[in-house]
């Protein structure tokens, strides 16, 4: 019997991977691994919950059970891997042997963990997939005060929708402006004002120290001295790739699982696909990368070696009190931004020497102007 094809996770790079080899292959057995409950939804809708007054349920899209049926696949779910052995092209499950033809690390990026003193760090709630969103809705049932770690893209997205689910809403980062990594200034200050005219108050410079119980809530303590009440608390300090099983396998890792352009690791047979894949040494958390890379893998594991290209690939901010859109500089290209605009309405440019647009970031009614920009721009990777 032909070993099957593994596939390590069940995201949106897992699913989207399988349903794109059936397009190809119809037969090749193709078994995948799930340590959480294996349901399907779209990881981006997490921070659309609250606004649209949807629980787990209401973000699910299907069960394993139908995904199964609907791929010709076999999932098994809370299923943790214990050890790849990429010699004998087998992995293991406790004691049990699972062999392959390829094998696909589909693991995405875990939430970084912030240390915080006191009795209530049970009420620090990170947001990284439907089990975790689950949870996050029982413990805010009634409650009215979050405090959001984290001004990234992920914080003022949960920022925005949790506004706008009725809760009073505070965000603590020690950065000076928000999406510090993403926007420039100017762009950043619109989106701020945006989100303080619903209502969203901003800690910037401070980090959370200690959170304590009281009374029926929370007393968060800040570095500078402030103190915030609040009921509970959403971690969005960040994400980091998943490597810890392929660097014990011996498979070179770095920022995330160092790949190839076909996606191959350092050993054969072996492929790392969407959040947890370093693509010839570029890492992007972002949905349109990784399914350019499901694209690119479904062929080459059906006979046709496809190697993996990143067209321009800006990135849509869900933050409606002020939409966002922006394209970074790609490689950490060096260029001259130039912003300009007024109130929510920003549109800041960075040019090459050479006068090529690569990069912009467009706030307000100026994301409009994306797609005439988006012929402009350099293939993120060619």
């Amino acid at each position: 019997m032909t070993p099957p094809v593994v596939i390590i996770g069940t995201g949106l790079a897992g699913y989207n991977l399988a349903r794109e080899l059936r397009k190809f292959d119809a037969l090749t057995p193709v078994l995948m691994i799930t340590a959480d409950d294996g349901r399907s939804y779209s990881k981006p809708m997490l921070s659309t919950g609250f606004a649209k007054q949807k629980d787990a349920e209401g973000l699910c899209m299907a069960e394993p059970g139908a995904m199964a049926e609907q791929l010709n696949v076999e999932v098994r779910t809370h299923t943790r891997i214990t050890g790849i052995d990429p010699g004998h092209k087998r992995l293991w499950i406790g004691e049990e042997a699972v062999p392959y033809r390829d094998l696909v690390l589909a693991l995405g990026a875990q939430t970084i963990s912030v240390p915080v003193e006191g009795d209530a760090s049970d009420l620090i709630f990170p947001i990284n997939d439907l089990e975790d969103y689950a949870r996050l809705r029982a413990a805010a049932d009634g409650k009215q005060r979050v405090l959001i770690l984290g001004a990234g893209l992920i914080g003022c997205e949960f920022a925005n929708d949790m506004r706008l689910g009725g809760f009073e809403v505070d965000v603590v980062a020690p950065c000076e402006q928000i999406m510090p990594t993403l926007l420039h200034p100017a762009a950043a200050q619109a989106v701020q004002s945006g989100l303080q005219g619903i209502g969203i108050r901003f800690h910037l410079g401070p980090v959370l120290t200690r959170l304590q119980r009281q009374g029926h809530g929370v007393r968060a303590q800040l570095s500078d001295g402030q103190v915030i009440a609040c009921d509970l608390v959403v971690s969005a300090v960040g994400l980091r790739p998943r490597t810890d099983l392929a660097a014990a396998a011996g498979l070179q890792t770095g920022r995330g699982i160092c790949v190839d352009r076909f996606l191959r690791t350092s050993h054969a047979n072996i492929h790392a696909l969407g959040d947890c894949a370093e693509v010839d040494g570029i890492n992007l958390l972002y949905v349109m990368p990784l399914m350019s890379g499901v694209r690119a893998l479904a062929q080459t594991l059906t006979g046709t070696p496809t190697a993996v290209s990143y067209g321009p690939m800006p990135i849509t901010v869900k933050t409606p009190a002020c939409p966002v859109v922006v394209s970074p500089p790609p490689n950490g290209q060096i260029g001259t931004w130039q912003a300009e605009g007024e109130g929510n309405d920003v549109k800041a440019l960075c040019h090459a020497a050479d006068g090529q647009l690569i990069g912009y970031a467009l706030t307000g009614s100026t994301v409009m102007e994306r797609l005439m920009l988006n012929r402009q721009l350099p293939p993120v990777m060619a």
